[in-house]
């Protein structure tokens, strides 16, 4: 679902395992009316993106015909606008997890506070711990049954949503894991009520002694205890996963001071500011939505958005991004973008979005989700008949297999084991400037092997500088305002290296005469009476002025190193010579080697001559150079590579470089770029080319950590299945107890869940 606005996202409640997430997408891909679905069990959510003319009745319609069909599968849906202020859904999400949280807690409380109690009496007599004659099993039997009924029907109460979600899914044909423990402890629950009353009926205490036997209150009652409980810890882990969001909300503030037209501070909710209200930034506060500096100036912390480790200066017509913090002085700002509309607050719907995705790797748990639940019935059922009909063991341990099997087997590990670990590591790459659109984009940059890096703007800063002044018998001053001078009038790019470096020396620019503009070679002009020349040493040798061997090899060396040559002269003779160069970015060799010791190939493009690209190259330490290729041209050579077999990231500024990072695996644009990434790139490298090694190497960490839940997941069932459904009696072994086999279900499902988490201490 790469690059498409169109994508619409509903909240689906009521989704207990993989199987129901799994059912869900599966039943939303067979509509007529969307192209493609997913639907992610870790943060309730389906993304959907309808077919071609589905809202040509309206949105409203197509909303509604998708609410209705997960409706009618059991689920809650509703539908979650683009426009929709994050922070407040934010807000009402944390509210609606802590209300879930405090009712799971309550349910937990009365469960435990019955189920201990139910299974001392029930197993007292076994532990050798003594009950009082009215309650034994021996002189009191139906007391002792009637107790446990007592003790058992608070438990089940509170544990209803398992029957009354579970129950109406299995009759529909689309069981889930409520399915499973509904059928587990029911059926451990009627047999029960069917020997209480045969006790009830027994003629002799022979007929009670041996109804006793059937009393399995306690395994119905502990499994619900014990899955609760797994359930509730599952909750309080997944909420740990928000942290990277809570993070970004917290970056902006709740309240914020306007400028009044009468001059007067009034004090509103950030969600009041509308377009072209003025607002006073006080020093230590956070800038509250997007706009400019209206009045005053000040210096900016810009790490928390852009990873820009020095403050940042701005001053009266200087933008400035919600999110950011006011070091220094106050001053007034003019709104211009807000809500849903400012920079942070796409961030925040780009991770949202991520995490709600799926990768390509999770449609084998889907796929085995979706029919395990019916697979595991059958293998309870027959496990079950089994050891009635052939294995010679009573109806009550019989029972105990069909409801070990049907519990142990619950598919809850299978279906959390990739949505969380896409959870938290999408939100742990934007805490640390690494944006995934999605969670194709965080498994593609794991299998990566070849990066291909844009040269200006990517390896470079981007824009022209001067970096070499040699003059020829004069103050270097002297030399810079002259050519200075006449590049304050010209246009060229490279006028402004000259311009900034003698501004930054403080030369002021002065009068041209005369001046005139030769394409291709440079300009001419006269200052303070002199005729100059200002440009390549084709211009100067059109004047006469000639160049010596020694001054030549000068010239051809600052061209060989990448630099553009700039020649000064006057009165036939050369005065000084500036190279002008676009300087790699600080981090960028270091990047490179980095990347080279984690076995990637490196390799650069770029429309500059083989010369100056192999010279930037060289200072980079990439040996694979293409140069002179057009932006049409890079989308081929990635196209190449693909072709050999590679798995291609494309590193550019999403301008020029939208077709190759659209044709890549994996595209990561430079910058703050929302806007760019949105259209052409997978990945938005918020903090610059460190980010790229941060992209690759949590792609990695994220895989591993998928397959290792997904191992879990998997041997867990493999394992136990067979052990519940009653294989080491075959050698003389203990049959699983029903309520191992709960607690043994809700401990794989943490055990996957805290494993996903360990991707939030990620470097």
């Amino acid at each position: 679902m790469k690059n498409n606005p169109e994508i619409l996202r509903f909240r689906i409640d009521g989704m207990a395992c993989g199987a129901c997430s799994a059912r869900s997408q599966k039943a939303l891909c067979k509509m007529e009316h969307i192209d493609s679905a997913s639907v992610s069990l870790a943060d309730g959510t389906a993304q959907v993106r309808p077919a071609e003319g589905a809202l040509d009745n309206g949105l409203d319609a197509f909303v509604r015909e998708v609410t209705e069909r997960v409706d009618r599968l059991g689920f809650k849906a509703s539908y979650l606008p683009p426009d929709v202020d994050e922070h407040d859904l934010w807000e009402s999400e944390q509210k609606k997890t802590r209300d879930d949280l405090a009712r799971r807690r309550r349910h937990l409380v009365t469960e435990f506070v019955f189920a201990v109690p139910l299974v001392v009496v029930a197993m007292g007599s076994h532990w050798g711990l003594p009950l009082p004659s009215w309650l034994s099993p021996h002189d009191s039997p139906l007391i002792f049954a009637l107790f446990q009924l007592l003790l058992t029907l608070p438990i089940v109460w509170s544990g209803r949503a398992f029957y009354r979600h579970g129950i109406p899914l299995l009759l529909r044909g689309a069981p889930n894991m409520d399915s499973l423990v509904a059928m587990g402890t029911g059926a451990a629950l009627l047999y029960s009520l069917w020997s209480t009353a045969e006790i009830a009926a027994a003629v002799t205490p022979e007929e009670a002694h041996q109804a006793v036997m059937g009393l399995y209150y306690e395994s119905a009652g502990m499994l619900i205890a014990l899955i609760s409980l797994g359930k509730y810890m599952e909750a309080v882990s997944r909420t740990r996963t928000s942290e990277a969001i809570r993070g970004l909300m917290e970056l902006t503030p709740e309240r914020v001071e306007r400028m009044m037209p009468d001059g007067s501070v009034k004090e509103l909710s950030v969600s009041s500011v509308m377009p072209g209200d003025r607002l006073l930034i006080k020093p230590g506060s956070r800038i509250p939505v997007d706009g400019v500096v209206a009045e005053g100036a000040s210096s900016l912390d810009m790490s928390s958005l852009t990873g820009e480790s020095m403050p940042v200066d701005v001053a009266a017509g200087d933008e400035v991004s919600a999110g950011t913090l006011n070091i220094s002085g106050s001053f007034v700002m003019e709104a211009r973008r807000v809500g849903a509309d400012t920079a942070l607050a796409r961030i925040i719907h780009l991770v949202r979005e991520a995490q709600g995705s799926k990768a390509p790797i999770a449609g084998l748990a889907d796929r085995i989700s979706l029919y395990f639940v019916p697979a595991v019935i059958a293998v309870a059922t027959a496990a079950a008949l089994a050891w009635l009909f052939l294995g010679d063991l009573p109806f009550g341990e019989a029972l105990r297999v069909f409801v070990a099997v049907l519990v142990v087997a619950c598919p809850c590990a299978l279906g959390l084991a990739t949505p969380m670990s896409i959870m938290v590591a999408t939100g742990r790459g934007a805490q640390l400037g690494v944006l995934m659109k999605n969670g194709t984009a965080l498994e593609a940059s794991g299998h990566l092997d070849t990066i291909v890096f844009d040269k200006t703007g990517t390896l470079t800063e981007g824009s022209p500088r001067m970096v070499s002044l040699r003059t020829e018998g004069m103050d270097e001053n002297e030399a810079l305002a002259l050519a200075a001078s006449l590049e304050a009038v010209s246009e060229h790019p490279l006028a402004l290296a000259v311009t900034k470096e003698a501004g930054r020396r403080g030369l002021a620019a002065r009068a041209v005469e005369g001046f005139l503009a030769v394409g291709g070679a440079g300009v001419t002009g006269r200052v303070d009476g002199r005729e100059l020349l200002l440009g390549n040493e084709k211009l100067l040798s059109e004047h006469g002025v000639l160049l010596s061997e020694e001054q030549k090899t000068f010239v051809t060396g600052l061209a060989d190193d990448g630099q553009t040559p700039l020649l000064l002269a006057s009165d036939g003779k050369l005065l000084a010579v500036m190279g002008v160069a676009d300087p790699l970015r600080e981090e960028t060799p270091g990047v490179i080697r980095e990347l080279r010791a984690m076995g990637c190939r490196v390799m650069m493009l770029s429309g500059d001559n083989e010369r100056t690209a192999r010279a930037v190259a060289a200072r980079a330490g990439i040996d694979d150079v293409v140069a002179g290729v057009r932006p049409d041209g890079k989308e081929q050579v990635i196209s190449r590579l693909q072709s050999e077999g590679r798995r291609v990231g494309m590193v550019g500024d999403g301008i020029n470089d939208a077709p190759a990072l659209a044709r890549a695996d994996v595209g990561m644009a430079m910058g703050s770029g929302i806007d760019v990434a949105m259209e052409a790139g997978d990945v938005v490298l918020l903090r610059g080319l460190p980010g790229v090694k941060t992209a690759l190497g949590l792609g990695r960490a994220t895989l591993a950590n998928i397959r290792l839940s997904l191992f879990w997941a998997f041997g867990y069932n493999v394992l136990l299945v067979p052990v519940a459904a009653g294989v080491l009696l075959l050698f003389g072994g203990p049959a699983m107890s029903p309520m191992l086999a709960g607690a043994a279900m809700s401990l794989s499902s943490v055990s996957v869940v805290l494993n996903a988490l360990r991707l939030r201490n990620f470097r």
